[in-house]
């Protein structure tokens, strides 16, 4: 199973409205049924992976479902099994260990979500090893692209990785995960509006590439994702399977984009400052929830830029000095040459203040056509009763309001962020409910 879209994808037959070849992507199988108990071992050897297998996951999700996953290949491999401590992180120290434990494996089977799924596509892609996943909670949309966010020195990228040889999701598991995890996943499938919308917006202003094909493959889940997210929490596995699709199809998005793009904006560049520079002590959060709490700033922030006039642009006055003092000297150095593609200079100004006067009215429209009103998005996080507010996750309205204004400084891209900034709109707007 797995709907026509994901079909046509693994079949190289999807058509692409950029006017391009068909479409593909690189993982060979996706399966999301009720139940794939029993039938574990069959899917894996359906992807002739090799002959040794290190099955890697953390203490809790091998208790979910790691053990039995291991259980079940034993009978077409020989297995190990790497279990990392509940919560594990992903950065360059954990996957060194996994690639050094690895080492003599032929392939590595993934079970868990986001930060397991990351390690994996990661580390087998730094040794020349596929991987295979057996998602544990819909908490993320990470499972089929080809990138994998890494804190690395401190700071979190997005980082080339490689595409799971196999997707596999069991929807019983996906419904017995956390609700906090489900309503996780559901808050990172929120941004789908705002993302667009911030890469839209570098394409029309600064002639960014851009694709239409990304957002399409989710159109047909979406309206009925929004439409009963507290069936997730209730235990219907048809809503669940269409968030659990939302998720793989978000994923080959990225990946058919080659890049985290169409799903990563000025949502997560909050969300990401957040992790860099919020308390390491202070009260965990899951990524998704972060990203629906976020979603709704960019939201209101978009909204706010796009019923106004045409924005008038200055040139941007910080300077690489002004990163390492806020940032830390490394951080900030690392910062800074991300910063740097985007900043703009004098030279930059006229054409892209005559560009906006002439076309702010088209660009409006085109962008409208395909947000959602902040109101919108809010009400589906209500009914999943997901947090909506920085309040809702134990951060101050001091810390989020700084990483609101400071977010855009970490990556190269271009988004509503660095608009309202570069036209002085961002500082002090009230952004933040």
């Amino acid at each position: 199973m797995g709907g026509d879209s994901i079909a046509r994808l693994l079949e190289g037959r999807y058509e692409d409205r950029d006017g391009g070849p068909p479409l593909a992507v690189p993982t060979r199988s996706v399966v999301i049924e009720e139940s794939l108990a029993g039938h574990e071992a069959d899917l894996v050897k359906a992807l002739d992976l090799g002959g040794r297998l290190t099955v890697v996951s953390d203490a809790t999700t091998h208790a979910v479902l790691g053990e039995s996953v291991a259980n079940a290949l034993e009978s077409i491999a020989a297995v190990e099994r790497l279990t990392l401590p509940a919560n594990p992180h992903a950065d360059g120290e954990t996957t060194a260990r996994i690639a050094a434990e690895t080492a003599s494996s032929d392939a590595l089977i993934a079970v868990g979500s986001g930060t397991i799924n990351d390690l994996c596509k990661y580390a087998g892609a730094k040794a020349g090893k596929p991987y295979a996943v057996f998602a544990t909670a819909p908490s993320m949309n990470g499972y089929g692209s080809i990138t994998a966010a890494i804190m690395i020195d401190g700071h979190k990228k997005s980082l080339p990785a490689q595409a799971a040889a196999g997707i596999f999701i069991d929807l019983s598991v996906f419904a017995a995960a956390p609700s906090r995890m489900i309503r996780s996943g559901l808050g990172d499938s929120l941004c789908r509006p705002t993302a667009q919308a911030d890469w839209l917006l570098a394409h029309l202003l600064r002639d960014e590439p851009y694709r239409q094909a990304p957002f399409e493959l989710l159109a047909e889940d979406e309206d009925a994702l929004f439409g009963e997210p507290q069936a997730l929490l209730q235990g219907d596995l048809e809503v669940m399977r269409r968030l659990a699709r939302t998720l793989v199809l978000s994923g080959f998005g990225m990946t058919i984009s080659g890049g985290s793009y169409p799903a990563s904006q000025g949502e997560h560049l909050i969300g990401h400052y957040v992790e860099m520079m919020g308390d390491p002590a202070g009260p965990v959060s899951y990524h998704g929830e972060q990203i629906g709490v976020t979603t709704l700033t960019m939201a209101r922030l978009q909204k706010r830029l796009l019923d106004g006039p045409a924005p008038v642009l200055q040139a941007d006055g910080l300077t690489e000095a002004d990163l390492r003092a806020h940032f830390g000297e490394a951080l900030g150095a690392s910062c800074w040459r991300e910063f740097a593609r985007k900043r703009l200079t004098p030279v930059d100004i006229e054409p892209l203040n005559a560009r906006l006067a002439e076309r702010w009215p088209e660009m409006v429209k085109r962008i409208g056509a395909i947000s959602r009103a902040p109101f919108m998005l809010e009400e589906v996080l209500a009914k999943a009763q997901a947090p909506r507010r920085p309040a809702d996750l134990s951060w101050s309205e001091s810390f989020y309001r700084e990483a609101v204004g400071h977010a855009r400084e970490i990556r190269d891209r271009y988004t509503f962020l660095d608009l309202a900034a570069d036209a002085r709109l961002l500082d002090g707007e009230a952004i933040v409910a």
